[in-house]
């Protein structure tokens, strides 16, 4: 038993010691948006409503040509029944088998069923130009979630570094102070500054760990899961000296943009839903074909074959065309009309409003963009101003020109420089891709 429990524990500390040696997750960014462009719920909720729509655009397509059905029946009558094969009433048992066969087609009927296929046709190619912009919706999102967890990584390892460097620092001053050289009211203000730094560090970390639960959120992943986001390889040079006119993009955007189209499609869709609609006004015709068959069998009499009774005794075919003039309906039809009406209207301003859109978005992108990339040159050169004077204040302080208040705020500053930098570069990035976002020409490939 002692062993049994030994063994236990002992392989109870390995698997403790295995789970602690083990490295984080590493996910690149790439990875991430194929995480998220196969887990996304609106993503594959779409996905789903385009297979219904090519569906429905088979069977409209189908719906103009002929309908077929074919019936059986097999049933007994006992008592009083007419015997057409002999033209008699018959008294007794007599058991039945027949068939029929039977088809269909519109010849007129306003051009109802011309329309609804043309409607399921601009359904289903919305909906095909809705899963392209979701796609890219996706993309979007975990781009700036993701660019978002890795400048929090950036802040975390630049406080990292402030709170080592404020250590040195209290501990160098401490030294003085003990040997006389430096004032105790030194001592207590750097401890202040290295305690502030440890609780910077805290906010970033904690800052970290909420923002990446909110990437597992976007990916489907369990949030537990520890998973350490990688640098992400981009030339930011190129990015920065990016000279794209808002004309081109706009003229790039109107040719591309998936929900731009997808309002188009949408309103002709509504449109010629209308016009089905319409057709219902109008008188139809229809043209149809029956053929169909009997076998009787009468208990204790001489009957005819199965083969010449169902092939030539009791054959029925009739053929013609029908037609129905709608009269009234309690104005059912033109109801429903006025409904179509409506949501082809609806559907208009929609597109309308879609063009308003479109212009919109590639303006603040290209402007954001613009704003983005001055930004970024504006915090080079604050961080190399604030790296030159900390040095120098620094330089002062140990030889006693400056005082402890001045190197605090210098090393505020230069540490503040450094998430200013940080932060204009995942900016400059993130803007960029929304710059192919506000286009419609976001894809995959364009992931580093």
């Amino acid at each position: 038993m002692k062993e049994l429990v030994f063994s236990i524990l002992a392989s109870s500390l390995l698997m403790a010691a295995s789970a602690q040696e083990q490295l984080p997750a590493k996910l690149t960014f790439k990875e991430a948006v194929k995480i998220g462009l196969q887990n996304n719920v609106v993503l594959n909720q779409q996905k789903n409503q385009l297979q219904y729509t090519q569906k429905n655009k088979t069977s409209s397509m189908l719906q103009l040509g002929p309908s077929v059905q074919a019936g059986g029946s097999a049933y007994r009558n006992d008592g009083n029944s007419f015997n057409q094969n002999e033209g008699r009433v018959v008294n007794g048992v007599i058991d039945y088998v027949g068939g029929q066969l039977s088809a269909s087609m519109p010849v007129f009927n306003g051009l109802a069923v011309v329309n609804q296929y043309r409607q399921a046709n601009n359904q289903n190619e919305a909906q095909l130009h809705q899963v392209v912009r979701s796609n890219q919706d996706v993309i979007r999102d975990v781009s700036n979630q993701y660019l978002l967890c890795l400048l929090d990584q950036e802040l975390v390892k630049i406080n990292i570094e402030n709170v080592a460097t404020q250590q040195i620092q209290y501990d160098q001053i401490k030294a003085q102070v003990e040997l006389g050289s430096k004032a105790e009211a030194d001592l207590y203000n750097q401890e202040y500054q290295l305690k502030n730094s440890e609780l910077l560090l805290v906010r970033a970390r904690n800052t970290l760990k909420n923002d990446m639960a909110n990437l597992a959120l976007t990916l489907q992943i369990d949030p537990t899961i520890y998973v350490e986001v990688q640098q992400v390889d981009w030339d930011i040079n190129k990015l920065a000296a990016d000279s794209a006119t808002f004309e081109n993009l706009y003229a790039t955007a109107v040719d591309r943009r998936s929900d731009l189209k997808q309002a188009g499609h949408a309103e002709k869709a509504a449109h010629y839903g209308y016009s089905s609609m319409k057709g219902r006004y109008y008188p139809s015709i229809y043209a149809g074909v029956n053929y169909g068959s009997r076998y009787n069998y009468i208990q204790g009499e001489d009957n005819r074959s199965f083969h010449d009774q169902f092939t030539k005794d009791n054959v029925a075919l009739s053929y013609g065309f029908s037609l129905t003039i709608p009269i009234y309906s309690g104005l059912q039809y033109r109801t429903q009309a006025a409904f179509s009406k409506v949501t082809y209207e609806n559907a208009k301003i929609r597109a309308k409003n879609a063009e308003v859109v479109v212009k919109t978005d590639v303006i603040r992108a290209y402007q954001n963009f613009k704003d983005a990339r001055t930004s970024y040159e504006t915090s080079q050169a604050q961080l190399r101003a604030a790296e030159t004077s900390y040095k120098m204040e620094k330089e002062r302080y140990d030889l006693g020109i400056s005082n402890i208040v001045q190197l605090s705020i210098v090393n505020q500053t230069y540490v503040r420089a450094q998430g200013d930098y940080k932060t204009s570069l995942f900016t400059l990035m993130f803007q960029r891709l929304l710059i192919n976002y506000a286009t419609g020409t976001l894809q995959f490939e364009d992931i580093p």
